[in-house]
């Protein structure tokens, strides 16, 4: 007589697969990057995370554990990249992830240091990049219109979009399977396109949001100077100061993805320069007025090497004033100085994400702002 019954082994198998998913589920909850109205919220706790970007194309890959050590040295919690979509897919379905752009690599160097990383998969990317990161095969896809709400565009970039996300599955680097990732970004700083081409825009943005939000990272997703940006995904702002900057709506924290710390190097134009007493005059009154992310843009600029420039007479170098000099040195008093800021800062951070400050009277039209004591022991 034929039994239904499994066989021992197949049960125990069964059972150990079964035991093994629901594991794995449990972590994956009790992992979650989740947020509120006042932070990010890692494996349950508000934090106020300082970031700076430093992009893996603009060094060499020797140079990394190194410029993410000095980073880590300068205060940072976070390392920020984007992803050059033309480095990875030079030709259709042709990818490249070796040397300058061996994205895994790195972010497993950003892991081995103790850091968190934010990809900004974009993937169109600016960021004075050639072709603002496209692959030029891109352009001579038939009927094809960047940006907008395009189906031979929107397939590509699902394709491309999707291709990162399952390799950084594959490696197990978002946060909740025990990797550095904990943010992730889709478009970029498409709010002003928005406004100049009306619907056909808006109906791109909503599709990208859930596009991105369907690819389960297990982290949130974030757009930069998008103010129409739809639940779940975060609106987050870009500029030299951003104390004027509020979300969305009220269940969203208050992000600052480019604090820019100077700005690019044209050809033919004086190499720009910021004070880094204004840079960190602009940080702290962000977080005073509530912010509780702020990534430095960039903490190392690096190199555009070949013909990666992209823009306008945009140079050779990309040192950008930041931090970390082109060629890895430490800019002071730029690095030293944000370093003791952010020791100040997260000396505050257990009173500054804990609650709302109180407003008090102190006559007639003045009022001070104040929370519990912050600890300087």
């Amino acid at each position: 007589m034929a039994s239904s019954a499994l066989p021992a082994p197949s049960v125990v198998a069964v059972a150990v697969a079964v035991a093994f998913a629901v594991a794995t589920l449990a972590a994956t909850a009790s992992a979650a990057v989740t947020y509120d109205r006042k932070a990010l919220v890692v494996n349950g706790r508000r934090r106020i995370l300082l970031s700076g970007s430093i992009h893996y194309p603009r060094s060499v890959p020797e140079m990394w554990p190194d410029l993410i050590q000095k980073a880590k040295g300068g205060g940072l919690d976070v390392v920020q990249t984007y992803v050059f979509w033309n480095g990875h897919e030079p030709s259709p379905g042709q990818y490249y992830f070796e040397g300058r752009y061996d994205l895994v690599r790195f972010i497993k160097l950003v892991k081995q240091a103790g850091l968190y990383v934010h990809l900004r998969i974009g993937p169109y990317v600016c960021a004075e990049w050639n072709f603002g990161g496209f692959p030029v095969w891109l352009k001579y896809v038939p009927g094809i219109s960047f940006r907008t709400d395009n189906q031979p565009f929107k397939l590509e970039m699902q394709k491309f979009t999707t291709k990162i996300v399952d390799m950084m599955k594959s490696e197990g680097l978002f946060e909740w399977q025990g990797g550095p990732i904990i943010l992730s970004q889709i478009e970029n700083e498409f709010g002003p396109l928005e406004w100049d081409q009306g619907e056909p825009s808006k109906a791109y943005a909503s599709w990208a949001a859930n596009m991105a939000i369907a690819l389960n990272t297990g982290v949130p997703w974030i757009m930069c100077k998008e103010d129409d940006a739809p639940d779940p995904i975060i609106n987050t702002c870009n500029g030299f100061y951003c104390d004027w900057f509020s979300p969305n709506k009220p269940h969203k924290p208050t992000m600052w993805t480019e604090a820019w710390t100077a700005w690019y190097t044209g050809f033919g134009v004086p190499v720009p320069h910021r004070p880094v007493e204004d840079l960190a005059y602009g940080v702290a009154k962000f977080i005073q007025k509530g912010g509780s992310f702020v990534n430095y843009y960039m903490y190392h600029g690096g190199t555009n090497f070949g013909r990666t420039a992209g823009g306008p007479f945009v140079a050779t170098s990309y040192d950008y004033d930041a931090p970390i000099d082109e060629y890895g040195l430490l800019r002071e008093p730029k690095w030293g100085h944000l370093k003791e800021l952010h020791r100040a800062i997260k000396l505050c951070e257990p009173a500054l994400v804990a609650g709302d400050p109180i407003i008090s009277s102190l006559g007639k039209a003045q009022k001070v702002k104040h929370r519990s004591l912050c600890s300087f022991s």
